[in-house]
């Protein structure tokens, strides 16, 4: 199975740069989206016709023009949640989950703790009751879990981690969630085949030339159960498909 995920920053955004291209050039199984900014009133034919094939599930922010997350795939699934089902975390469409035969397939876009850490303990917060979710997945069957997580969890995951040190997403806070979760039975699918590998980044700034530079960060995970970590074949990091300040990651996972 190929699997992929990426914040689009705006799904009609991307869509006027390339998008399409690259949808059908992978032609996954699966294809999630984090930040798509819309709501289902503005999924016009355009946009379905692109997702044709696929059976297409939308969850919307409350709030227009924020977060929102999608998932197209080719395989029906056995049901759909959307959220985590606590009404305070639900509200911002941030989860999806297919559960399909042999694996819950679960799609994220976690909080971001913002400038300031202003929402670093509503994040953590999350963070507590999310694993929870997954865990209570697990007991059932395998997960896969992928989006924007918002957090380099090492300093090997970002090119600056001295100077980050408590800026959102490298904290120490969110890095030891991190550890929590891949600790209670779950393997970080690009680590597992490349622990060592540096410069190995999903998202950069528009500031300062920063993509330019590869001076980025790796904040786009997919996240497996480790009862099928064997089962990953392979894990990549498309930064030549440009279109949003992050880039695509994929899985090639044998189910």
């Amino acid at each position: 199975m190929k699997l992929i995920s990426w914040n689009v920053n705006g799904l009609r955004a991307v869509i006027t740069k390339g998008f399409q291209d690259f949808f059908y050039k992978i032609d996954a199984d699966i294809f999630c989206l984090q930040e798509t900014k819309m709501q289902e009133e503005q999924i016009d034919d355009n946009i379905k016709n692109i997702f044709k094939d696929y059976y297409s599930y939308w969850n919307s922010a409350e709030k227009k023009g924020y977060s929102g997350t999608a998932i197209f795939s080719k395989i029906e699934p056995i049901s759909v949640k959307y959220g985590i089902g606590i009404e305070e975390h639900d509200k911002e469409g941030r989860v999806i989950t297919l559960e399909f035969e042999k694996f819950y397939m679960v799609n994220c876009y976690t909080p971001n703790s913002k400038r300031e850490l202003e929402r670093l303990d509503y994040r953590m917060i999350w963070e507590d009751e999310f694993r929870k979710y997954l865990l209570k997945l697990n007991d059932t069957k395998p997960v896969i879990l992928c989006g924007d997580l918002n957090v380099a969890h090492k300093e090997i995951d970002l090119k600056n981690p001295k100077s980050n040190r408590r800026n959102a997403g490298f904290t120490d806070e969110e890095r030891d969630k991190m550890t929590k979760l891949l600790d209670s039975g779950f393997t970080d699918a690009f680590r597992y085949l490349y622990p060592d590998k540096t410069e190995s980044y999903s998202w950069w700034s528009y500031m300062f030339k920063a993509r330019e530079k590869n001076a980025g960060w790796r904040i786009d995970y997919f996240i497996v159960s480790k009862s099928i970590e064997t089962n990953i074949k392979e894990s990549y990091i498309y930064s030549e498909v440009l279109g949003s300040d992050h880039c695509p990651v994929g899985l090639d996972i044998e189910l």
